[in-house]
């Protein structure tokens, strides 16, 4: 923890890049995680796809409906609170996740780099156009629903989520402001991500191809140990607020 702390205290430019794991704490399901209710006879991953989507867009449309209120029910855990509060202390930093929802933004963040889109920002799968978001008053039985998308106001095409899914490209400004932030910060700290998951997971590559030093936050070993200088195994809920004290010597608020 002392190395950790001394590159946070040191840092100057930083860039805290999320995955799963860190939402998982707040009790969000990661796509690992069994399927439950109407969901339990599919694969998240086949779910996740355009395919999918023109195949029976109610199923998938109430799927990413069950998410969202799933994501509105979890709150932000000590995790998120933490990245905030560097965000506090270095005005330049750069949070840049892979995770869909809000906690972020909810824990105090501004506006965080959404690798992989949003639950919260839904557009037309014809043309793009931003879609308002589902009323969220809105109450999803447990076990969930099919739900047939709204259409767009503009073509009345069918309404998408607005993440990005298997087989597609990140979003062109979101990936190039990532890839920005990480060639120009001097520490890259890497919290709660498998680092299996590409492009996204070349971000702390970048980091650390360009001379910065990268801190990884995860209970496991991955792949990104080989391009980090210091390893802390454990939650992030746990170890970042650790850090944040370690660093500066105040909790985060």
């Amino acid at each position: 923890m002392r190395e950790a702390a001394a590159l946070l205290a040191q840092a100057r430019r930083i860039v805290v890049f999320t995955g799963a794991g860190v939402s998982a704490e707040s009790g969000v399901p990661t796509f690992r995680d069994a399927l439950t209710g109407l969901w339990r006879s599919f694969d998240a991953q086949r779910l996740a796809t355009p395919e999918a989507f023109r195949e029976d867009p109610a199923l998938v449309w109430g799927w990413y409906e069950w998410r969202r209120a799933t994501v509105r029910r979890a709150r932000p855990n000590a995790g998120h609170v933490a990245v905030a509060a560097i965000e506090a202390r270095l005005p330049g930093a750069v949070v840049v996740t892979q995770n869909v929802d809000d906690l972020h933004e909810r824990a105090g963040s501004v506006a965080p780099i959404h690798l992989h889109g949003s639950l919260f920002a839904p557009r037309c799968s014809a043309c793009s156009h931003p879609a308002p978001t589902p009323d969220e008053a809105a109450e999803e039985p447990g076990d969930g629903r099919r739900v047939p998308p709204p259409r767009c106001a503009r073509c009345a095409g069918p309404v998408r989520p607005g993440v990005v899914w298997f087989g597609e490209a990140l979003p062109t400004a979101a990936l190039e402001a990532a890839v920005e932030a990480a060639s120009t910060c001097d520490l890259l700290v890497t919290v709660g991500t498998s680092g299996l998951v590409y492009p996204a997971a070349e971000i702390p590559q970048v980091a650390a191809r360009f001379g910065a030093a990268v801190l990884q936050v995860n209970p496991q070993e991955t792949p990104l140990d080989a391009v980090s200088d210091v390893n802390l195994r454990g939650p992030a809920a746990q170890v970042l607020p650790a850090l944040v004290h370690a660093a500066w010597g105040a909790d985060p608020a």
